[in-house]
């Protein structure tokens, strides 16, 4: 499965980003799928992650409740919806399949080394 993130671009605070994160080569539906971000100089960070059916979602606490996560099993497609970005929101986000069965566990969600194909990364940035 190759990943292509994209919708990244330079923003103002309070402002909102729509990323989007195709799929080709394979199929996105029977992955959870997550979110992460890296700025720089810093470790690259869970955001959120959203199981094959979209019913079941979970953030990071420092985009809760201004980050929504969706996806389009038709389409190939997740989105990370990002509304009130902070100028510390700024970072490249990437998208990546989840490698183990459910995302129960939250030490395995947030685990980098638990997802397994990975998007180029797109770049947010927030800034007046």
């Amino acid at each position: 499965v190759q990943l292509q993130a994209s919708g990244g671009g330079l923003v103002q605070p309070g402002e909102s980003l729509k990323l989007s994160c195709a799929a080709s080569g394979g199929t996105l539906s029977s992955y959870h799928m997550g979110w992460f971000r890296q700025a720089p100089g810093k470790e690259r960070e869970f955001v959120t992650v959203i199981s094959p059916s979209g019913g079941t979602t979970f953030y990071a606490n420092s985009v809760k409740g201004r980050f929504t996560v969706s996806r389009d099993n038709a389409k190939n497609t997740i989105y990370l919806q990002m509304n009130n970005l902070k100028p510390e929101d700024t970072a490249v986000y990437y998208c990546a399949t989840y490698r183990e069965e459910n995302i129960l566990a939250k030490r395995n969600r947030e685990d980098v080394g638990k997802y397994e194909h990975w998007g180029q990364g797109t770049l947010v940035t927030v800034s007046s």
